[in-house]
């Protein structure tokens, strides 16, 4: 199977970027509830475009909340059996562990990104709000890394986007006139 049998995908974060994520004190939090969880504008039409030019929408999203007994599992696959409905989205990799876990799977590491599945990492792109996304693009090997940039209060570490915006609607132009020539 030649490398480009293997289709690319685009990575997406989901608090911050899918849907809106709950800010406190300059740091991002998730919604607890599923009556809390709102998409943000654009997002359906940026999955839509991405989906028709040739690339697999996976969520990667880590939930330490369920690790920390201040969420639970039901809660978070119920938000994403609604965001599934609404939206042209293929898969959904969550990581319920915390940082004392010290998975493969909690970005930065790129386990979510490269378990199977596999896409062709080469041709994909990460899309995410925070250091841990971009870090984990470029661990996994992904062609581009995508900073949502909301000016968070949080240390940014030493990952470097290739790219800022302030949406994932903003971002797609940008992502389909340098990915899909690629």
């Amino acid at each position: 199977m030649g490398v480009h049998a293997v289709k690319p995908a685009v990575f997406l974060d989901r608090d911050g970027v899918i849907n809106r994520s709950i800010v406190r004190n300059g740091r991002p939090y998730p919604p607890q509830r599923l009556e809390d969880l709102e998409i943000l504008p654009g997002v359906q039409e940026a999955l839509e475009r991405l989906k028709a030019a040739g690339f697999t929408t996976v969520v990667v999203t880590n939930q330490p909340d369920v690790a920390r007994g201040r969420q639970t599992r039901e809660v978070v696959e119920a938000m994403h059996a609604r965001l599934a409905a609404l939206l042209s989205l293929d898969e959904f990799r969550v990581c319920y562990h915390d940082d004392p876990d010290v998975c493969a799977c909690r970005k930065p590491m790129p386990g979510l990104l490269t378990q199977a599945p596999v896409y062709d990492l080469a041709r994909s792109v990460m899309v995410g709000d925070r250091w841990r996304d971009v870090e984990a693009g470029r661990r996994a090997g992904c062609r581009a890394t995508i900073l949502i940039d909301y000016d968070y209060t949080e240390d940014e570490h030493a990952a470097r986007p290739d790219v800022r915006f302030c949406s994932l609607a903003e971002s797609v132009d940008w992502i389909l006139a340098t990915m899909v020539s690629a």
